[in-house]
């Protein structure tokens, strides 16, 4: 108990003390932002997030230290934009973006997607264990939250379970006995698609 507690407070100071290193970043006393800090952090708050909390106490208190730390990440991004864009710039593009305008075009084609959608993208999974190809999956999961700012929606353990249910269902209505899945960033949101595929 007292080394679990240690390890909720030694992410608590850890993230302090990220935050006192941005702070310096954004008064310009450091050059560089401290990305080496943060992504020992969530990598920190990762492997926390991955153990199994019995304690309701201990799973509040990181809950709420998860969710200080996603309000700072968003705060860290906001700021970041505005230092790469002046903060008049920000504020306008801001408001055009989230103002309906009456002349704005009617979109004439979906969004891109931004992953590729050539075959070769897609994780193959068989009947059995898949545990290499699901890591792989997660990994991906967490580079495109990453890339968006966010933390993972899901831990690895949901991701197993979300995909062995829909691989049951995909072989079942395709009659096929390997799905692919693939990782797409879609409106800004990460999904997983899945396809049959014949062998």
């Amino acid at each position: 108990m007292i080394k679990q507690d240690e390890e909720l407070d030694k992410l608590e100071e850890d993230i302090r003390k990220l935050k006192v290193k941005y702070e310096m970043f954004f008064m310009g006393n450091i050059k560089m932002p401290p990305q080496h800090e943060r992504h020992q952090v969530e990598v920190y708050i990762f492997e926390l997030g991955k153990q199994k909390m019995r304690e309701n106490g201990r799973r509040f208190r990181y809950n709420q230290l998860l969710s200080r730390y996603n309000q700072l990440r968003e705060m860290w991004g906001r700021k970041m934009r505005e230092r790469e864009e002046g903060p008049l710039d920000f504020r306008r593009r801001k408001a055009a973006l989230e103002a309906p305008s009456a002349h704005a075009p009617k979109p004439t084609a979906p969004h891109p997607r931004v992953t590729s959608a050539s075959p070769e993208s897609y994780v193959k999974l068989g009947a059995g264990s898949n545990g290499d190809e699901i890591r792989h999956l997660y990994t991906q999961i967490e580079q495109e939250h990453q890339k968006l700012g966010k933390m993972p929606n899901l831990t690895y353990e949901q991701l197993r379970t979300m995909i062995e249910k829909q691989s049951e269902q995909v072989r079942a209505r395709y009659n096929v006995d390997v799905v692919g899945f693939r990782v797409d960033v879609v409106d800004g949101k990460v999904k997983l698609k899945a396809k049959p595929i014949q062998e």
